[in-house]
């Protein structure tokens, strides 16, 4: 990924809090030098391994799992907010551009062969997204109904073992203009837009 010093971002605990609010990404293989991409939902656990590690699963029907190969890197990269930004908020005559927050993932997958494991990873991944939910869902399948449920996905998890962040903020502007943008980005009545603003703002 091309990161102009200025929008680079090296802050784990930041870049953990984009991939966490955020989790849905985009695992990439390249088989025979040919890309190929699927859409998943992600946990990451940041405090395994030097950079942490990254969990997922995805259709048995799906050939991407057998990309994985010993030694074999793979890409998950995640997006956060964005959004347009007006050259009518600088302070001098500009062109327009957009203000974006991604992370890149690099790391070496390895398939979850053990059911109980996999039923672990998908309870987990449950949990998460359900405890935000009014009545959260709980799983009643009879047993022999989730042992068919659960062979028709592949667990893996990725050891992460590059991890780049490129936060392209207005950085390269003036704090004047900063300011500026952040407010015409908070006019736009956008929630991401508000997002982006947040992120310029720090807070």
């Amino acid at each position: 990924m091309y990161i102009p010093e200025s929008f680079k971002e090296e802050n784990p605990e930041r870049l953990a809090a984009l991939i966490r609010d955020n989790p849905f990404g985009m695992l990439i293989t390249a088989p025979e030098g040919v890309p190929f991409i699927t859409h998943l939902p992600f946990l990451l656990e940041p405090s395994a391994g030097k950079h942490g590690k990254l969990l997922g699963h995805m259709a048995r029907a799906n050939p991407q799992w057998r990309h994985f190969a010993p030694d074999t890197e793979v890409l998950a990269v995640f997006q956060g907010p964005h959004a347009y930004i007006s050259p009518s908020w600088y302070l001098a005559p500009n062109v327009p551009t957009w203000n974006y927050a991604v992370a890149h993932a690099r790391g070496i997958p390895r398939l979850i062969k053990d059911p109980a494991e996999l039923d672990a990873l998908v309870e987990r991944l449950t949990q998460v997204h359900e405890s935000e939910m009014p009545s959260p869902y709980q799983s009643e399948h009879a047993d022999a109904l989730r042992a068919k449920l659960l062979d028709m996905i592949v667990g893996f998890e990725i050891e992460i073992t590059e991890l780049q962040g490129k936060f392209k903020l207005s950085q390269n502007r003036s704090q004047e203009e900063q300011r500026s943008v952040i407010e015409g980005l908070n006019q736009a009545d956008n929630p991401i837009a508000a997002a982006v603003a947040k992120l310029m703002s720090g807070t």
